[in-house]
């Protein structure tokens, strides 16, 4: 279900509306950091470590990152997938999925990015 990347550089965003700047955590498949179904996003998609893909704060899927949205991050060549959506408690936040790597998403630790998008 990845998608091809998309021309949005985040210094020229094509849309300026569809660029925001976020906090940005990871997390990886353990029960520990999501539910009783680690490999499986709040919309049903099943995670494989490797999958670009990101989850939103709710907030966000108001300004268009629903699901499927291709999304780039600074920081990152390639472009993620909005394929999860974090708690209610969290806003203006998202969640690099890292698969199993838990050391590669304490590295990642909690910054803040610019992130761009485009709807699917």
């Amino acid at each position: 279900m990845l998608a091809a990347n998309f021309s949005c550089s985040i210094h020229a965003c094509e849309d300026e509306s569809r660029m925001l700047k976020v906090t940005a955590t990871a997390y990886t498949s353990s029960v520990g950091e999501t539910d009783s179904t680690p490999n499986i996003s709040a919309w049903g998609d099943r995670l494989t470590p490797g999958m670009r893909v990101i989850a939103v704060s709710r907030d966000l899927l108001a300004m268009g990152l629903t699901h499927g949205a291709l999304v780039q991050v600074e920081g990152f060549e390639k472009d993620f997938i909005v394929l999860d959506k974090m708690n209610k408690r969290w806003t203006k936040k998202i969640d690099i999925y890292m698969g199993n790597d838990k050391r590669a998403a304490l590295n990642w630790g909690k910054r803040k990015v610019n992130i761009c998008w485009k709807y699917q």
